[in-house]
């Protein structure tokens, strides 16, 4: 933390970038002490200049952020956190403060409601309901939405054919929170496979 440049202020910008996707979640600030409870906690912590005090991400949401990697800038002006999010990063519910198109970052948020979902089991939901059945009836599901999707490839329009698939890909995560993966190790699979 030597390297860093605080302004007039005490404070210094801070990015906040997904370790994985690369994709710039939040700017926000940070004081010395936040960056050195970032350093020994591994959690992101940063400075409030609204409320004129330090919070830790995800303190009372539960979005917390899992710091990899701390890096300063050439000029030791800014400070660039690399993060393993957990949930929205931005407070409007967004997945970053800044994303116009959602992509994968749609997933993260939808894995975050089904396991949502998973802990709450709220009455009349269809994915707490097909929880409830056990991974073997989710894994049952999950076959046969790919089987649908295969058939909407090759008797279907493009509309359908996106439709199916898009059926396939909730099943997938409700099933991956039925065996307990996180969606971060399907992330980390595919970011060995694009090497």
């Amino acid at each position: 933390m030597a390297t860093v440049r605080f302004g007039a202020d005490g404070l210094v910008p801070v990015i906040a970038q997904d370790a994985r996707s690369g994709a710039v979640l939040m700017l926000a600030w940070a004081d010395r002490p936040a960056l050195e409870r970032t350093v020994e906690t591994g959690l992101a912590c940063y400075y409030s200049r609204s409320r004129r005090a330090p919070w830790q991400k995800g303190e009372t949401s539960g979005h917390v952020q899992h710091v990899t990697r701390v890096d300063v800038d050439c000029d030791g002006d800014a400070v660039l956190y690399r993060v393993r999010q957990t949930g929205p990063a931005c407070h409007t519910g967004s997945p970053t403060c800044f994303a116009a198109d959602p992509g994968a970052h749609l997933l993260t948020r939808l894995a975050s409601t089904i396991a949502a979902r998973a802990a709450d089991r709220p009455e009349g939901s269809y994915t707490a309901r097909l929880l409830g059945l056990g991974v073997g009836k989710v894994s049952q599901k999950v076959g046969e939405e790919a089987v649908e999707v295969v058939v909407a490839a090759n008797t279907e329009d493009d509309g359908r054919l996106a439709s199916e698939a898009a059926d396939l890909l909730f099943h997938l995560l409700v099933l991956l929170q039925a065996r307990g993966v996180p969606l971060d190790a399907v992330w980390e699979e595919l970011e060995q496979r694009s090497r």
